[in-house]
Order: C-alpha cells, then structure tokens, then sequence
C-alpha cells in the first residue's frame, strides 16, 4: 500500500481592475488582473502586490515589490514618470502584513 498526497490551492482568486497609469506600461488602466488572495506566504522583489495606500485606506493600490527587508516592503510603479506613482518613495516602506492580494 502506498500513501500520496494532493498538493490542494486553498488560496482564493480575486479580479483587480486597473485604474491609472503608474504601473504602466506592465497593467493599463482598465486592465483586469487575476490575483490570488495573500496568506503570509514569502514575498519576492518584481512580485506585484496589491494593498491599501498607508494614506487612504479606502484606497487600494498596485505596485511591484523592490525589496524586501524582514517583514518591509518598499514598493513602485512600473511607470518611468516618477511623478505618476505614488509608492514607497512617497509613503516609505509598507508591512507585509497590509497585503491583500499577489498577482499571478
């Protein structure tokens, strides 16, 4: 008798529309993007993440991880223009823990 097993994706998806340009040229706005919900696994630099802004929560955003130091994120735009972003350099690093969403 053998014993196997299933690897099982407990993780749900969710659909984020796009809304602006500061991860253009990657998303555009309108774009529909399919993300699994995040469960605090390991987060990678050029992972795209979706989260609330630290200053308006009611606003969420979608960046690219830069780096990653311990449970801190500093997060950016794709978007050249550095005036088309808000991100890190904006609102400094965000705690992992704010993460709502990781695009596939």
């Amino acid at each position: 008798m053998s014993l196997g097993f299933a690897l099982v994706d407990f993780m749900e998806k969710l659909s984020v529309t796009v809304r602006g340009d500061s991860m253009w040229p990657t998303l555009k706005s309108g774009d529909v993007i399919s993300c699994k919900t995040y469960n605090g696994e390991v987060l990678l630099p050029k992972q795209i993440i979706v989260f609330p802004s630290p200053f308006d929560s009611t606003n969420i955003l979608i960046k690219r991880i830069k780096s990653v130091e311990d449970k801190l994120l500093f997060v950016e735009g794709d978007n050249p223009d550095p005036t088309a972003s808000s991100d890190s350099h904006n609102f400094g690093k965000i705690n992992s823990s704010t993460v709502i969403a990781v695009f596939d």
